[in-house]
This record gives structure tokens, sequence and C-alpha cells, in this order.
């Protein structure tokens, strides 16, 4: 049993009476709020492990939920919404949500995503130890990228784009949030100077550039870094 606690916030009867026997099954606790008000609540007094958010709640939007909360908790949020613009997309992204699952999904893919959210609990801004992925070896404390123990040469600004994917590897990380990091704010808007980069520091790390495998696109989002083996 996995012995987590998960706050299931969705405002759809039939949404819950899915999720909470379907997560139960997978080992998990369920509590559930049906309102964003509700959801805050929940967080602060029951302390849950990690939140599954609808965008759409009857109170407040739930991008609104995200905002405040990340004022104060770190939980890991996986977003679950029937809203399949990428801008809500990058929105609850760059406000601080982990990751994003639309309407309608399947049971296999939403735990997936909740187990890689809980594993970032506690971790958020931690430096990774060594990497190991694809044959890609990430050493941040030496700041040493290689593979097959020959050293991969990056500039300064391919290695913190790497490093930042590598911080969050398993998440998805926003064009705006890599651009602003890694390139500063006056950049935010930048993308094609951001495909250019990610082009780039994929001709050096991986093994096949046309079929990257360590550096994954999120279309219309952003990218995520494959987590290590």
């Amino acid at each position: 049993m996995n012995q987590s606690r998960i706050l299931v916030v969705d405002d759809e009867p039939q949404i819950q009476r899915f999720l909470k026997p379907s997560l139960t099954a997978a080992g998990y606790e369920v509590v559930e709020a049906g309102t964003g008000a509700e959801a805050l609540k929940a967080v602060a007094t029951q302390a849950p492990d990690l939140v599954i958010l609808d965008l759409g709640l009857p109170d407040m939007d739930g991008k609104e939920v995200i905002a405040s909360l990340r004022g104060w908790s770190d939980i890991p949020i996986v977003i679950l919404s029937a809203r399949d613009r990428e801008s809500e997309k990058i929105a609850a992204l760059d406000l601080g949500a982990d990751d994003y699952v639309e309407k309608p999904f399947g049971i296999g893919e939403l735990t997936a995503r909740i187990r890689t959210a809980l594993r970032h609990r506690g971790r958020r801004d931690a430096i990774p130890t060594v990497m190991e992925i694809d044959g890609l070896t990430i050493d941040p404390v030496k700041r040493l990228v290689s593979r097959a123990a020959e050293t991969v040469h990056l500039t300064p600004k391919e290695y913190d784009l790497l490093l930042l994917l590598a911080r969050h590897a398993g998440r998805v990380v926003t064009h705006r949030t890599l651009l602003t990091s890694v390139w500063g704010p006056a950049h935010g808007d930048d993308l094609h100077y951001l495909r250019v980069f990610i082009g780039q520091l994929r001709q050096k790390i991986e093994r096949d550039p046309t079929e990257p495998r360590i550096v994954r696109t999120e279309p219309g989002v952003g990218y995520r870094m494959t987590e290590q083996e």
C-alpha cells in the first residue's frame, strides 16, 4: 500500500465516483472536495500528499486554487480538466502545477503521473545527485556531462538548460519557465530562441537527435526530461 493521501477536487459526482475506488484500489487514501474553498481547507486541515485538481470549479477557477496553494505549500498538484487549450495548460503549469491530464483520461496514465509527482515532493529545488538517463551522465556537483566516459561539451547556457530540466525530470517545464529561468524575464516570449537551444542541446546529448529520448517535447507547452533509469 502506498499510504499516500490524495485530495480529489472536482464538482462532477461521476468523476468522484470513478476516482475514489480506482485510487483506493491503487493503494491511496482519498479525500474529496467539490469547491475551491473546500480544497484549500482540506489541504490545510487534512494534510494530503497530492492534489488532483479540476480547473472548472463552481466557486473559483482552479488556477486561483493553484496560486493560493503556492503561496504557502509545495504540495504536488496534478491538473485533471476538460479544458484542452494550450493556454490553460501553460497558465496552470506556470502557476506551479506539476502536471496536466486531459479529460477523458485513462486511470493508468493518471496514476503514473501521480507517482511521478509524489517522487518530487520535498525535493523541488534540490540539486540532484549524479543522474543516468539513456546512457547520459549528469553530475551537477562537478558540472560535468558525459556519455560512455566521454565528456559532452556544453556551453554555459546549454548546461543551465539541461540542469533545469534535470531538476524537474518527469515533469513538464513550460517554455516561459525555461526562458525566464535561464535567460531572464526579458526573454519570456522568445520561443524561437529556446527551440534553437533545445535543438543544439539534443545534437550533443541524444543518441539520435531526430528521435529524442532524453528531452521530450510537450507540443505547445514546453519540454519534459525523462526520469533517470
